[in-house]
């Protein structure tokens, strides 16, 4: 599950996690290319050639784009939720509707802003746009936020109602194929 006390480091990686992390953000971020893809294509109109519509799905994919996702998802996504469900878990362990209510609070105020701002800023980093972070914060942030808890409040009721504490960060990834489109639309619009 984790890489690191075997090695003696301070502190253990979560690898099962973040390769879980990284290929549902590659997922969503591909869904959300083909699915642009196919609305560009039907604009254009119907093709001559519909057999080179899978062919041009794949060669016209940008897989820098999909590798700066996945990264987000291997190297902060995984990791730091992994990180962040064990805090909740272990500062309020009782399964009540009280910890229930707050567990899904405290994921929607502190865990949401953050993901959104670290992904713009790492999506930023990545294209060499960070003097242009600011407007993105300004247009973005606050939309994203808002569809987030509309998204996020119902997953996050089922994630801490339902789920074993190991296997959230797999069903909050895969719920986040979803969210990971969405992002992945609204990051490169």
């Amino acid at each position: 599950d984790s890489v690191g006390q075997s090695r003696g480091w301070p502190l253990e990686f979560p690898f099962q996690q973040a390769v879980t992390a990284a290929c549902l953000t590659l997922t969503g971020d591909t869904m959300a290319q083909v699915h642009r893809r196919i609305v560009d294509r039907r604009k254009r109109g119907p093709e001559p050639d519909s057999k080179a519509l899978v062919p041009d799905l794949l060669l016209n994919h940008d897989w820098l784009r999909g590798l700066r996702i996945a990264s987000y998802g291997f190297l902060l996504y995984g990791p730091g939720s992994y990180a962040w469900y064990q805090f909740l878990d272990k500062s309020m362990p009782k399964q009540t509707l009280a910890t229930l209510s707050a567990k899904v609070l405290l994921n929607q105020i502190v865990l949401g802003p953050c993901v959104i701002s670290v992904i713009f800023a790492w999506n930023n980093l990545w294209l060499g746009k960070l003097s242009e972070l600011p407007s993105k914060y300004q247009n973005d942030a606050l939309p994203t936020l808002l569809d987030g808890f509309k998204f996020w409040i119902p997953v996050s009721i089922v994630n801490f109602g339902l789920i074993p504490l190991p296997a959230r960060v797999a069903f909050m990834s895969s719920c986040s194929i979803f969210w990971n489109f969405y992002l992945s639309t609204t990051m490169n619009k």
